[in-house]
């Protein structure tokens, strides 16, 4: 492509939209440009790089066995509404009434249109195992809509789903997914840090999200040099050590006049956060439950809903007060008549400072089996910096990453719910056994873009990049410069190398800030003087050597180049 031709408006200046590195460098190279809060068009460059990703994508799911198909984008209410997650998902769909009165949505996810096409058409175990996919835009109202096309309000997924009819069989499903995304990201140039991941709304039983570590990631990793890898839903740490032995002393209630955060308690008491006993309200379904933290930790509530076996949602203020006696910001888990589940860091803590119960008061010294009764244990807390690993008993490390990929086991959640069973070999009615595997196919652009930049721009992996190669003619308007650009621009083209030419008649200063703006890996550069040494200069974007390569083998070294960097990006782990 001639840049002449082509539509690439650079900006100077991020967009004070802007909020991150990656999506300043998108919206400045003319990748992207904004339409709304969470609608982004692509433009050329853009969705070069999206297709290049897409047809990796593609290209590794047919390799692993699966077969391609296209959902529609619209769905009827009343199909969500056999399943198990209308309620659940309700706030951030896209929803209508079309002319007919009927109530509609664009499809946030597919599990459910997917699992009717599998009711609809698979009878038998000899139709089965199967795994289908599509690549398809799907449309949430983000409440935060941010990091450009990070987070969106619509978006591109590939989503793949298996259907098994043993337990067996669905860990093989999920093996070759996995495998398959590893295949995607290593040839899209992406490093990665695969973790331990939470079902969420989802649903199912093993997990695992495919991770790039990054210091704007929305996510959080916990890891270990041991190998041990988390994200912070689902991270757990070494179980505590037993607490040291102490006499239990005197319950003492203490005013504590409007010191209803831990941060206010401690200033006031001249304790420390971890002396104090957090009790928290959460309504579960019908019940109400009281959790206990310790002061400096915080509840997990993905940990606490798979406890409950419902997800909990903090109580309201009437409900605290009626439970306990007292106003929020002073609940304590002594006297309650409620169910008490306390967080293992938190269990059989002696002489703890808790709420009181009433307002202005905080109690000392408050002690399990005397004062109250844990009716639980569980790991119901985030873990920290500093944690130590179950595995191996070093110190955790936590970082930020953003999720590019996700695959799940689901089992039978939504072949339950939606009948989708077959005639097993004994003509048995069994359940189908589901898988459910995602990529966001954006988010390998922006974590591409926000993982590989430096201050003058984008530095692309070759396989995703826009273009492979960038020609620039220092000055397109002198006839030699000219004719041995485009005679090493049709060469390219003619061995298969996708090339940008920038043929403005700009200046050499302005074409090597755009060229370093846009981010093409390799660049081209002819110049007089080089021409009259018969000679061009390549160089790797990011990179400081200028390689000078003789007239003649310019056209084969720059082929030479790229093939090896694409087949280096292809190879298997």
């Amino acid at each position: 492509m001639r840049w002449s031709k082509a539509f690439i408006p650079t900006l100077r200046e991020a967009p004070a939209e802007a909020e991150i590195p990656s999506h300043a460098l998108l919206l400045r190279a003319g990748f992207i440009k904004k339409l709304a809060a969470g609608a982004y068009s692509y433009l050329p460059l853009g969705f070069r790089s999206l297709n290049k990703a897409t047809n990796i994508v593609r290209e590794e799911m047919d390799r692993a066995g699966a077969s391609e198909v296209l959902m529609p984008a619209i769905h009827p209410e009343e199909l969500w509404a056999e399943g198990p997650r209308l309620e659940v998902m309700k706030e951030i769909m896209i929803r209508f009434t079309d002319r007919h009165g009927r109530k509609m949505l664009l499809g946030p996810t597919h599990e459910e249109v997917i699992t009717d096409i599998a009711r609809g058409g698979i009878s038998s175990y000899r139709q089965l195992p199967v795994t289908l996919y599509q690549i398809q835009t799907k449309f949430r109202d983000e409440p935060r809509p941010r990091f450009g096309i990070l987070r969106s309000c619509e978006f591109i997924m590939k989503d793949a789903y298996s259907f098994d009819t043993t337990w067996e069989g669905l860990d093989e499903s999920y093996q070759a997914m996995y495998d398959a995304y590893c295949r995607i990201f290593d040839r899209c140039g992406l490093d990665y840090t695969i973790v331990e991941a939470d079902t969420g709304v989802m649903g199912g039983s093993d997990s695992s999200e495919f991770m790039v570590p990054c210091v704007n990631g929305e996510d959080t990793l916990v890891t270990c040099p041991c190998g041990y890898a988390a994200n912070l839903e689902k991270a757990s740490s070494r179980d505590p050590e037993p607490p040291a032995a102490e006499e239990p002393a005197e319950k003492e209630d203490v005013d504590t006049p409007g010191t209803t955060t831990i941060d206010q308690v401690t200033e006031f008491l001249k304790v420390p956060a971890g002396k104090l006993l957090k009790t928290l309200i959460y309504k579960a379904g019908d019940e109400v439950v009281a959790v206990l933290v310790r002061g400096d930790h915080n509840v997990n509530e993905m940990k606490l809903g798979r406890h409950l076996g419902v997800m909990p949602e903090m109580a309201d203020e009437n409900t605290i007060e009626k439970v306990t006696g007292g106003p929020v910001g002073f609940s304590g888990p002594s006297g309650l008549e409620i169910r008490i589940i306390a967080d293992r860091d938190a269990a059989n803590l002696p002489n703890m400072i808790t709420g009181g119960n009433r307002k202005d008061v905080h109690t000392r010294n408050v002690n399990a089996g005397r004062d109250y009764e844990i009716k639980e244990i569980a790991d119901l807390r985030f873990v920290e910096e500093g944690d130590l690993c179950p595995k191996c008993g070093k110190p955790l490390e936590v970082s930020k990453g953003i999720e590019i990929g996700h695959v799940f086991k689901l089992g039978t959640k939504y072949s339950d719910a939606y009948k989708a069973t077959f005639l097993d070999v004994e003509g048995k009615e069994q359940v189908m056994i589901m898988g459910c595997y995602g990529i966001g196919v954006n988010r390998i652009i922006a974590s591409a873009a926000e993982r590989f930049n430096d201050e003058k721009g984008l530095i692309w992996p070759m396989a995703i990049a826009p273009y492979s190669v960038h020609i620039v003619p220092t000055n397109y308007g002198d006839e030699a410069l000219r004719k041995v650009a485009d005679e090493l621009y049709d060469a390219l083209g003619a061995s298969g190398i996708d090339a940008l030419m920038d043929d403005r008649d700009a200046r050499a200063g302005v074409k090597f800030n755009d060229a370093d703006l846009v981010g093409v890996p390799l660049r081209v550069t002819i110049g007089p003087k080089g021409l009259k040494e018969g000679v061009v200069e390549l160089k790797w974007r990011g990179k400081d050597d200028v390689e000078k390569v003789p007239l003649a083998e310019c056209a084969g070294k720059v082929t030479e180049l790229v093939a090896g960097a694409l087949i280096r990006s292809s190879e298997d782990d």
